[in-house]
């Protein structure tokens, strides 16, 4: 049966092997491997950094470097099957780093949020990146070309795991950004100064978290 195998390359190319379901990484550190790493030291940097704009840039510096490998990814229109799945469960962790990096920064500017307040939400950003990061690590090692503890079945079973982890991890980011967000909504309320909140964060139709 022939399969498409997925190449953790910054080429993405894809091949077909004529045999058994295989799968193949040139190199399985260059890509995925920078992804964890960069999700690491966005995590450990949301946790000392300063509660400001100033403070923030060095997370958001962070993850535009590593911006470069999911828009890379994104490009690559013709997996099917598992290899699917391991180029979504990637770009599901650039996900939840957009969504902390963008709706954090737009925080704070926000003025009905106190220091302590963002301080404890960057700690909840931080958890959650760190969770994914180790369960995008967690696939690195499956897609691994030496890993030969697995057959074909496990290692499908495995990627779907951590697909289904990942799903979840976004889930609960995209949720926790909302309720963080509904808290300046109803302050903003009681302060009859709903307009502002609404400019900083958009509206309904442009979320996406």
């Amino acid at each position: 049966m022939k399969k498409y195998i997925f190449m953790a390359l910054l080429g993405l190319s894809l091949s077909i092997p004529k045999a058994h379901a295989q799968w193949v990484v040139t190199d399985p550190g260059n890509f995925a491997g920078n992804i964890v790493n960069s999700v690491k030291e966005i995590a450990t940097a949301s946790k000392t950094v300063k509660n400001t704009l100033d403070g923030f840039k060095e997370v958001e510096k962070l993850y535009n470097d590593t911006k470069k490998y999911y828009d890379a990814l994104k490009k690559v229109n013709n997996l099917i099957g598992d290899a699917y799945k391991v180029k979504e469960c990637i770009l599901m962790v650039g996900d939840i780093s957009e969504i902390y990096v963008t709706s954090y920064k737009k925080m704070l500017s926000d003025k009905n949020f106190r220091p302590s307040e963002l301080a404890a939400m960057a700690s909840g950003y931080a958890k959650l990146l760190e969770q994914s990061g180790e369960s995008l690590k967690e696939l690195k090692s499956i897609v691994k070309s030496n890993v030969f503890s697995m057959n074909d079945h496990e290692r499908m079973q495995s990627i779907d795991r951590i697909y289904t982890t990942l799903r979840e991890y976004r889930s609960l980011v995209s949720y926790y950004t909302r309720k963080n967000i509904s808290v300046s909504y109803v302050r903003a309320r009681e302060k009859n100064n709903l307009a502002s909140v609404k400019a900083l964060y958009g509206n309904t139709a442009s979320r996406y978290w």
